[in-house]
């Protein structure tokens, strides 16, 4: 079919309207007019008839359906005109946000920049050649391998052949598994996720393969800590942490302390802070320069390396730490009595329990932090109804040319 493009799709699709209802069409661009293999809804470009004025070559040789070694499912959005990629980032939030009905401006979108990512999750499979590592094409298991990568930081690109041999290195055979690597500031942190588990002799072969690589602070399986010749060390701040094995962290620098300055701006003065799916510290060790911190969190990891790196820095006010599943068991209005502020950072599933309870509180100010703007939406408006107020809502782009979205929201309760 010929089709016309006329817009973006949430998951950054271009969207063709057809008598049989919407087409979506990856790597399209609005304004396009392209040949495309129909199936049910979804379509495959097969040549570009027309094509936008506005779109832009991609950065990256692996990138879209004429990418090198197929198409990397890493990006989707390399060949969007700028103004309108930062327009839609910031759309998908206004559209949550309207979708439930809470009427506040949304800033503008604070950019991402190329050669930022710090962390990633690579898939690899080993073959009798070599390691294939890098992200799969798609709505495919095929997996493009790399050679480049535009969004990562120099520095991890310029280790992908040692990455490589560690994951081969950890390969007992042939089946696909991950591999996460975080750039920390004492040497790379790998974590290999899905294989299977490896005999004595497989471990103590790979543990001298990877000490002859320089730069390697970590490697784990599943968790569990292979090797570990230097403690991987991020900053919160002006506080050290090392986070656990696979652990959660933010994936660029930049985004965190955006994400952090809004937080400690939303706070302001306030004695006492409640930090809600707390980490390994992100937030509370920042907060916990000028307030008292209780930092809340489910994986018991986590909890410890946030303790740890809180006992370590001197000159921070007290900050305790519980693990808790904040899912099954919300802290109770009548808990969070005793803040001034409440910070909350849930997975995607976001934290709808939990904005219950906040909406029954009587806590001041809320900084409301968020990696999917529909369950953030959701949330927001559980909180609205409690009397809560959006004072401001930042969306702040940490996945770049992703159709993802990270938020930070400011409300307040008005004084009576």
């Amino acid at each position: 079919m010929t089709l016309d493009i006329t817009r973006l799709g949430a998951e950054g699709d271009g969207i063709a309207e057809t008598a049989n209802g919407p087409v979506y069409v990856p790597f399209a661009h609005p304004g396009d007019r392209l040949k495309v293999a129909v199936e049910k809804s979804q379509g495959t470009i097969m040549a570009i008839t027309e094509p936008s004025p506005d779109r832009i070559a991609p950065v990256c040789r692996h990138f879209g359906p004429d990418g090198e070694n197929g198409a990397c499912g890493g990006c989707s959005l390399q060949h969007v005109n700028p103004a309108l990629y930062a327009e839609f980032k910031r759309g998908l939030v206004v559209n949550a946000l309207r979708s439930k009905g809470i009427d506040v401006e949304v800033g503008a979108l604070v950019a991402a920049n190329p050669g930022e990512r710090r962390r990633a999750i690579f898939a690899a499979r080993k073959t009798e050649k070599e390691l294939l590592l890098g992200f799969n094409q798609a709505g495919s298991h095929h997996i493009v391998n790399i050679s480049e990568c535009p969004v990562l930081k120099p520095s991890i690109v310029a280790r992908l052949d040692d990455i490589r041999i560690v994951g081969r290195a950890l390969a007992p055979n042939a089946e696909p598994f991950r591999l996460g690597v975080l750039e920390t500031l004492t040497g790379l942190d790998i974590a290999a996720d899905g294989l299977p588990k490896l005999s004595d002799k497989q471990r103590q072969a790979a543990i001298e393969i990877i000490l002859k690589l320089r730069g390697i602070a970590r490697v784990s399986l599943d968790g569990e800590i292979l090797i570990e010749p230097a403690k991987p060390i991020i900053r919160f701040g002006t506080t050290e942490a090392s986070p656990p094995a696979g652990g959660f962290t933010q994936a660029t620098v930049e985004a965190e302390e955006v994400m952090a300055a809004l937080v400690v701006e939303i706070v302001g003065k306030a004695k006492a802070v409640a930090d809600l799916f707390a980490g390994s510290g992100t937030f509370a060790l920042r907060l916990a320069e000028k307030s008292k911190v209780h930092a809340v969190e489910g994986d018991q990891r986590a909890m410890t390396a946030l303790e740890q790196a809180a006992r370590k820095r001197q000159g921070l006010k007290p900050v305790t730490a519980e693990r808790r599943d904040l899912f099954r068991r919300p802290m109770m209005a009548s808990e969070l009595k005793n803040f001034d502020a409440v910070v909350f950072d849930p997975p995607r599933a976001g934290a709808e329990t939990q904005s219950k309870e906040l909406a029954r509180s009587t806590v001041r100010k809320i900084a409301a932090v968020s990696c999917n703007p529909l369950t953030l939406a959701r949330d927001l408006s559980i909180l609205v109804a409690g009397g809560y107020r959006v004072v401001a809502v930042t969306p702040i782009d940490q996945f770049l040319w992703s159709p993802h979205v990270e938020v930070v929201a400011a409300l307040e309760r008005p004084k009576k």
